[in-house]
């Protein structure tokens, strides 16, 4: 059953049925969570499989992380540059943006100037123990301890929510065999986000003095996050470019996502949409005396992936000889790369 949130456009699909209904529930379910995918790039998921409980796990244990003194999470840092993205990003490290370098432009020049716009937020970052390309930069254990072991424990839980999807859109956009994308994804190319967004001026976000994070698409196949009850995410209308509505945290949901590599495979027809992190209800226990400051807010995000190898090409179901492929394949590691040349600094 598909439904509309009741402050936005953004559609609610359950998948309460998806595991054990019947062929009819389960094409409804894959019917729905397509067309808004196709329609908005953005739909809410309840019934998801992944328990209340743990998720209150994860933000405390998120909680506990940023809480800890700077000294304790830099035994933890991001490796330099754009390669690895792995362990603690502190605040004005990572500059999130749409844009991807020309040939022949001055590339430190353009970045030099995206970065006057700092984004005011902590990250962490943590993927499989296999993935040897970027290993896992983890803090000592006797800093946090238990934290490893949830962590990747959690990892693979949001993987095995993931696979539900990917499973429910592959039947969704046609295709006979509902392991197609899951044949492509063997979740070691994820990535677990922690992310923690300190109170800062709501005057300087307004004004664009400071950032949260710009508007961006995703890279990868699909995005699952968990948000707190903050509020400030913001996605693209579907129907007025430029304008944003927000994604108002919904009990119990989580938000999925369309990314760049699943709009390429299905060339365009599922969406792949901007959205942003800005202000988000200010904090009402401030005087007139003091500026009006955001709340703290946290959010987990899980990307999903590809394998590093594997060809992103368009599939037969979406093209045609009025619709002929968009893209160019390329591999999820060639994009990958392009898309965070920017991001993260070669210092």
């Amino acid at each position: 059953m598909t439904s509309s949130a009741s402050s936005t456009s953004i559609p609610i699909v359950d998948f309460q049925n998806w595991a054990n209904g019947s062929d009819a529930e389960r094409r409804q379910i894959a019917k729905d969570l397509t067309e808004a995918c196709r329609r908005v790039g953005f739909v809410y998921i309840v019934n998801h499989g992944v328990p209340d409980s743990l998720l209150q796990q994860s933000f405390d244990w998120t909680k506990r992380l940023f809480d800890l003194p700077e000294e304790k999470k830099m035994l933890a840092p991001h490796p330099p540059g754009p390669s690895v993205h792995r362990g603690y990003s502190w605040p004005g490290l990572e500059k999130v943006s749409q844009y991807v370098h020309k040939e022949g432009e001055d590339a430190d020049a353009v970045d030099a100037e995206l970065r006057n716009v700092p984004d005011c937020k902590e990250s962490y970052e943590i993927g499989s123990e296999e993935f040897d390309s970027q290993p896992n930069v983890w803090l000592p254990d006797d800093v946090l301890p238990g934290f490893r072991d949830f962590m990747t424990s959690f990892y693979w839980q949001c993987f095995d929510a993931s696979k539900d999807l990917l499973s429910a859109l592959a039947v969704g956009i046609g295709l006979e065999d509902d392991q197609y994308f899951l044949r492509y994804h063997n979740g070691h190319s994820n990535q677990l986000r922690l992310l923690h967004y300190p109170p800062v001026e709501t005057e300087k976000l307004s004004s664009g003095a400071v950032a949260r994070i710009g508007a961006h698409s995703d890279w990868g196949t699909i995005t699952l996050l968990f948000q707190d009850e903050c509020g400030g995410l913001q996605v693209e209308h579907p129907d007025e470019p430029g304008t944003f509505i927000n994604a108002t945290p919904v009990k119990n949901a989580m938000v999925v996502n369309v990314g760049d590599l699943l709009m390429r495979w299905s060339n365009d027809y599922l969406k792949s949409t901007l959205h942003r992190v800005t202000v988000p209800p200010v904090d009402g226990s401030r005087t007139r005396d003091t500026p009006k400051m955001t709340r703290a807010r946290y959010s987990i995000p899980y990307f999903v992936s590809p394998n590093l190898d594997a060809v992103i090409e368009c599939i037969p179901q979406c093209t045609g000889p009025n619709n002929p492929p968009k893209y160019e394949p390329v591999t999820q590691d060639a994009y990958n790369r392009m898309r965070g040349k920017l991001q993260y600094s070669e210092k």
